[in-house]
């Protein structure tokens, strides 16, 4: 399940779980770019249970919309990733050095209120 949820005017929620078809990653990644439309100096909340691989035709919809995917890398400041998985976090805070402009932090499942918290602070 990808479900995508724009709390604000520059705020997206997503929230992923289990693994992905390709139907789901199309609907899913539709509906980010959508959502993400307007968005500046926006904040993302990223939470991922129950982490499985998406299946090949998921990961193929994905790499047919890598350009417009590149493009909400701008629209962004903060990304906190919430997940159960040591090497989810890991791999999010990697993804977060190789792009500049864009702070990404990963917590665990329990600390919500620590990523709600540092998503809200104002950078400096």
């Amino acid at each position: 399940m990808l479900k995508i949820t724009k709390r604000s005017a520059n705020r997206v929620d997503i929230d992923l779980s289990g693994s992905l078809d390709a139907d789901a990653m199309r609907d899913g990644l539709d509906k980010l770019i959508a959502a993400s439309e307007d968005v500046k100096n926006g904040r993302m909340y990223y939470r991922i249970t129950d982490f499985s691989l998406p299946t090949l035709g998921a990961i193929g919809v994905e790499m047919s919309r890598l350009p417009k995917l590149f493009g909400l890398l701008g629209k962004f400041d903060k990304c906190a990733v919430l997940t159960d998985s040591d090497w989810l976090r890991k791999a999010a805070e990697f993804e977060g050095a190789l792009f500049p402009g864009l702070d990404i932090r990963s917590f665990e499942l329990d600390e919500q209120d620590e990523a709600e918290a540092w998503l809200a602070a104002t950078q400096t």
